[in-house]
């Protein structure tokens, strides 16, 4: 499903997903299985730390590949730390989208919400926009397809 515009900092999407809950809370908590799906495509993640427990981190450092032409090598880190963490239930937890020289960008907080269907999971995934930076314009331009495209990533590794 695309996302969907829920206001100019905000964007809610919703997935269906052919796969148990356990399946796909592990693609969120699970730092070997969040580097397989994080992120735009034509990126990778070389750096993926990920404590899904209040308090915890999450540090994931996007790197920009090839097929993303001038972009090629550029680096996209991304930290935050999680608010809330319900079990099979929620995720809750904020992200800030840093520059080169660990400025803010973009913040933001996320919610994952997760319903067991038997043997298919629903998962919401809420951003909404805390702060924007100076230099956030590319970013928010950019979040919907950004997502969509992570979201459509995480389907693929759910199929996998």
């Amino acid at each position: 499903m695309v996302g969907e515009n829920v206001s100019p900092k905000e964007l809610q999407m919703t997935r269906m997903y052919d796969a148990p809950i356990e399946k796909l809370w592990k693609a969120w908590t699970d730092q070997d299985v969040v580097r397989k799906w994080w992120g735009p495509r034509g990126v990778t993640n070389p750096v993926c730390e990920v404590d899904a427990r209040p308090g915890g981190k999450i540090n994931i450092v996007m790197r920009a590949g090839k097929e993303l032409g001038s972009f090629s090598g550029q680096e996209w880190p991304m930290s935050g730390i999680f608010k809330e963490v319900v079990p099979m239930k929620k995720l809750v937890f904020t992200s800030q989208a840093l520059d080169d020289v660990k400025d803010i960008v973009v913040e933001a907080e996320v919610t994952v919400h997760f319903e067991d269907l038997g043997g298919k999971t629903k998962v919401i995934v809420n951003i909404r926009v805390t702060k924007a930076g100076p230099k956030s314009e590319f970013a928010l331009r950019g979040m919907e397809a950004g997502w969509n495209q992570q979201m459509d990533k995480l389907s693929e590794e759910m199929e996998g």
